[in-house]
Parts: structure tokens; C-alpha cells; sequence
């Protein structure tokens, strides 16, 4: 049985997933990031995209998130994100037409924004086909 650590995805609104995980794999402005259970302490600036968990029991599960923070210590692990939904809860159709409302904004940093966050929808439910 492999080592596990305590997860806590939490949306600014609402607790997304918490549990037991034997790994979790997300983007951060540095780059990509796995982490394991026993991880050294780590506080990282999250990039809009998907986070993959690594369930304790079952199929690993993604989320997509729009920005915030993931901090790990002693065994915990913490993903408070601006905005996070898991994506089973995310309407595939209603993403795609985000992205397509995003795409034809002006060249804004806002713009920008909702496509990062539009893709990042999109990803995760895709990789969770």
C-alpha cells in the first residue's frame, strides 16, 4: 500500500475535494509538480490548468483551477485556488463557449485570463474522459 497524505482542494466559495491521496500533479508558474506522501515543504504559485489526484482509493480524479496557491507540509497538502471545480461538475458544452467568448475579446490581460481558465475547464474534463 503505497504512503498517503491528507488533500485539501478549496475553491474561494466551497471545500472542491478533501481526502487521502497518494499523489497530486498540477501546474505551478514554474512549472509542473508532482508530489508524493513525506514531500519536503514546498509553497508554490499555482497557473490556470489541472490539477490530477491521485486518489487514495480509485481513479484519478481532475480538477481545473484558475490560479492560487498549494502548500505542503508534514504530510498535508493544501490547494486554495480563486476558482476550482472538479471535472465531473464541468459542462463540457458551456466551456467550450467560454473559450470562444474569450478568444474574440480584445487582447487584454482580462481576456487572457478567462482563456487560461477556459482551457483549463476544457483539459481536465477531457482528461478525465
Amino acid at each position: 500500500m503505497a504512503a498517503t497524505f491528507q488533500l485539501e482542494l478549496v475553491a474561494a466559495d466551497r471545500m472542491v475535494w478533501s481526502g487521502e491521496a497518494v499523489m497530486v500533479i498540477t501546474r505551478t508558474i514554474e512549472g509542473e509538480i508532482g508530489v508524493l506522501a513525506n514531500h519536503s515543504p514546498l509553497l508554490g504559485v499555482l497557473a490556470p490548468g489541472t490539477v490530477e489526484i491521485r486518489p487514495e482509493d480509485g481513479a484519478p480524479m481532475y480538477a481545473a483551477v484558475n490560479g492560487g496557491f498549494i502548500s505542503v507540509a508534514m504530510n498535508r497538502i493544501s490547494i486554495p485556488a480563486e476558482r476550482a471545480e472538479l471535472a465531473d461538475d464541468i459542462d463540457l458544452s458551456e466551456a467550450r463557449r467560454e473559450l470562444e467568448e474569450a478568444q474574440q475579446d480584445d487582447d487584454t490581460e482580462r481576456s487572457k485570463q478567462a482563456v487560461a481558465a477556459a482551457e483549463a475547464r476544457i483539459a481536465a474534463v477531457e482528461k478525465a474522459s
